[in-house]
């Protein structure tokens, strides 16, 4: 029996994270702008519909596909826990521009080897336009609007453009660091959810810093913003882990993401 080498393992989950990605955003696209009530019962929100549907064609796929491999969706949970390779799927992250007609949400999907995101990617189903990470590769990016998958190098912190999805979620980070960060950027916008990550990727944001992060909120744009040269780790610089704290750090190169950690620990 032939024994697949690395780089062919890595070619087939690929092309199954790409099928992923094309079935999740069949499902997705037709429930934006919908002329359907949101309301506060979460089972029958239109946003919830897209989710629970893309989260089961591509867990579908995957069953087909990769039998062996752990699946920890969003939607659906954990199966396969025990497994060495493991897919995160959070099929629309960005809840809240998705129902509000933004297109600034997206479909992440991720697969870890024994923790450590080894694939990821990003697709906006409306925009068509799609980050692919492959760990120790360049990020690969495709969209109609056109972009390069490059961050911004030797960019200091206070010419930097940073983003974060909400002031909200900076009230439930573990300290204050963030407006001390703020304050030494060039300018802060808020909303993008994982679209940020996204244009970091493609040198148009320098610089993010979120908090209350799900392992399936971070797992895709790990591999995406490292491929296009970036950093993206925990607050204080560590590697972003399955059980850390929650808060994670994207900076457009290694010297800008020390300043960032400096400044974020400096207020402690």
């Amino acid at each position: 029996m032939h024994t697949m080498t690395h780089s062919e393992e890595l070619g087939l989950f690929t092309d199954v994270a790409t099928m992923m990605a094309d079935a999740a955003r069949t499902v997705v696209r037709p429930w934006f702008r919908r002329d359907v009530t949101v309301d506060d019962k979460k089972d029958a929100s239109p946003v919830t519909i897209a989710d629970r549907s893309a989260e089961r064609v591509m867990r579908a796929i995957l069953a087909e596909r990769l039998p062996d491999h752990g699946v920890f969706g969003e939607e659906f949970g954990h199966e396969n826990a025990e497994a060495p390779w493991q897919w995160l799927l959070d099929p629309v992250d960005g809840t809240r521009a998705f129902v509000t007609g933004r297109p600034m949400f997206g479909t992440l999907i991720a697969l870890c080897h024994h923790g450590v995101p080894v694939l990821g990617l990003l697709d906006q189903p409306v925009l068509n336009e799609r980050w692919l990470g492959v760990k120790g590769q360049p990020t690969q990016f495709s969209s109609p609007l056109g972009g390069r998958p490059a961050t911004r190098q030797n960019v200091a912190l206070e010419a930097a453009e940073m983003s974060c999805t909400s002031p909200e979620m900076l009230e439930l980070a573990p300290h204050t660091g963030w407006k001390t960060l703020k304050a030494c950027a060039k300018r802060m916008t808020w909303g993008g959810d994982c679209y940020a990550y996204g244009l970091l990727a493609l040198g148009q944001i320098d610089l993010i810093a979120e908090c209350d992060m799900n392992p399936w909120d971070w797992a895709a744009l790990v591999p995406v913003i490292e491929g296009a040269g970036g950093v993206i780790t925990a607050w204080d610089g560590t590697p972003l882990r399955m059980d850390g704290d929650r808060t994670v750090l994207a900076a457009g190169s290694a010297s800008l993401h020390q300043q960032a950690v400096a400044t974020l620990q400096a207020d402690r």
